[in-house]
């Protein structure tokens, strides 16, 4: 379960400040709702995409049903 900072307080951040854990989190989010979101929701979701790609990804740190805790996303 998320618990990091809200979207609120992350938008007022630059995105190389935010925890891989934040970016992982509202990446799937965003994701999960692409074809409902508008230009600017778009955007933020390209910008988290970017940022994730600058740090090589990310590593899931809890398996799930698709996934060991190793994989990267």
């Amino acid at each position: 379960m998320y618990a990091g900072r809200d979207m609120t307080a992350l938008s007022m951040e630059p995105k190389d400040n935010w925890q891989d854990l934040e970016l992982g989190y509202f990446h799937h989010a965003l994701s999960q709702a692409a074809p409902y979101l508008n230009q600017e929701g778009v955007t933020l979701l390209r910008e988290i995409n970017n940022e994730i790609k600058l740090r090589g990804g990310l590593t899931q740190r809890e398996a799930s049903w698709e996934s060991s805790s190793e994989s990267r996303f």
